[in-house]
């Protein structure tokens, strides 16, 4: 079980879809998450890989030499 807390403009619209579908605000929560997490998965963990990258001191290779590397074209 999970409760959320939800701004009262983006409730009021839930409830409004609901009403409208004959669906339960739980269906678009759910739908909602189902649409989305897989991109906010990956922009987080993208981040945090981002961040031990930084801080690990490491060198980056530029991508220009990378592309060169593996016959790569823009």
């Amino acid at each position: 079980m999970l409760t959320v807390r939800l701004p009262e403009e983006l409730e009021t619209r839930l409830t409004l879809l609901a009403i409208a579908t004959k669906r339960s605000k739980s269906f678009y929560v759910r739908e909602a998450l189902d649409r989305t997490i897989e991109d906010i998965e990956d922009a987080y963990l993208a981040d945090a890989a981002y961040e031990r990258f930084l801080s690990s001191g490491k060198k980056s290779i530029p991508l220009a030499k990378v592309m060169s590397h593996y016959e790569l074209e823009d």
